[in-house]
C-alpha cells in the first residue's frame, strides 16, 4: 500500500515524506464516522518538485494564497482515488500538528535557523499535506543513523548572511525581515531566496529554483510586513 501511495504522489510533483502510526498524543483528526486514524502519511516538495505543476496550473495572482489552493486539490484528488481523507497545514487556526508529525514521519530535525532540516534535502524542502487512512499499514523504516547536520557545523554559515540580522540561532525576527523585502523588492533576497537559507551547505542541490524561491519571498512578505499607521 506504501509503494501504491508513493507512485500515484509523486506523479502529481509532491513527494511521499514518511508516515507513522498515530496515537492519542500525535492529535489526529478522527476520520468522517468517528473512526481513528490508523496510518498517516505525510506529502510535500522535495526541492522545486512542486513548481511546474503548480505554475502550469495558473493559479498565481487568482487568489490569496495559490499554493495551499493547488495543493487543496491534488492531495482532496489524492484522498479519493487512495481512499483516504485529506489533511492540511493551513487553513486555522486551529492548525493541525504538522511539525510534530514530520518530526515522527521523516528524518528532519529542527535546524539552528528554525526550520526543519533533512540530511539529505537540506533546508529545502516542505509539507503540503498529509494522507489519513482507517487502515494500519507497513510503513518502511526510518533512517536512524542519521543525525542532525547542524550538529557537526560548527561554522553556523546560515547565521551571517541575512542583511538585515533576521537569522540568530533559537529565533526568527519575521517582521525584520518582511520589512527588509517589502523596502527592496528587487533585492537579492527576494528574487533567488533567502541568504541564510541558501548558505547551508547542507543539500544545496535541491535549491528552489530562482522563480518558486522568489514566490516564497513574496508572500512571505506580504504576510509578514509590518503594518503601517
Amino acid at each position: 500500500m506504501y509503494d501504491t501511495v508513493a507512485v500515484a504522489v509523486e506523479r502529481t510533483g509532491l513527494r511521499v515524506r514518511g508516515g507513522f502510526h498515530p496515537g492519542p498524543e500525535d492529535a489526529a483528526p478522527p476520520l468522517r464516522g468517528g473512526a481513528e486514524a490508523a496510518t498517516l502519511i505525510l506529502v510535500g516538495n522535495v526541492g522545486s518538485s512542486v513548481w511546474e505543476p503548480f505554475s502550469d496550473a495558473e493559479l498565481i495572482g487568482r487568489s490569496e494564497h495559490p499554493l495551499d489552493d493547488w495543493s487543496r486539490e491534488i492531495v482532496s484528488g489524492l484522498a479519493r482515488s487512495l481512499g483516504a481523507e485529506p489533511l492540511f497545514p493551513f487553513g486555522g487556526p486551529p492548525f493541525l500538528p504538522f511539525i510534530r508529525w514530520a518530526l515522527r514521519a521523516d528524518t528532519v530535525w529542527p535546524s539552528v535557523m528554525g526550520p526543519l532540516i533533512h540530511p539529505r534535502y537540506g533546508l529545502w524542502h516542505a509539507y503540503r499535506g498529509a494522507l489519513s487512512f482507517p487502515e494500519r499499514f507497513e510503513l518502511p523504516p526510518r533512517d536512524r543513523s542519521s543525525r542532525r547536520p547542524c550538529d557537526g557545523c560548527r561554522e553556523r554559515p546560515c547565521l551571517a548572511p541575512c542583511p538585515v540580522g533576521a537569522v540568530r540561532e533559537g529565533a526568527f525576527d519575521a517582521a525584520g525581515c518582511a520589512g527588509w523585502l517589502t523596502e527592496r523588492p528587487r533585492c537579492d533576497c527576494r528574487e533567488t531566496g533567502c541568504l541564510a537559507r541558501r548558505a547551508c551547505p547542507i543539500g544545496r542541490e535541491h535549491a528552489y529554483e530562482p522563480a518558486h524561491a522568489a514566490f516564497h519571498m513574496t508572500a512571505f512578505a506580504k504576510a509578514n510586513a509590518p503594518r503601517k499607521g
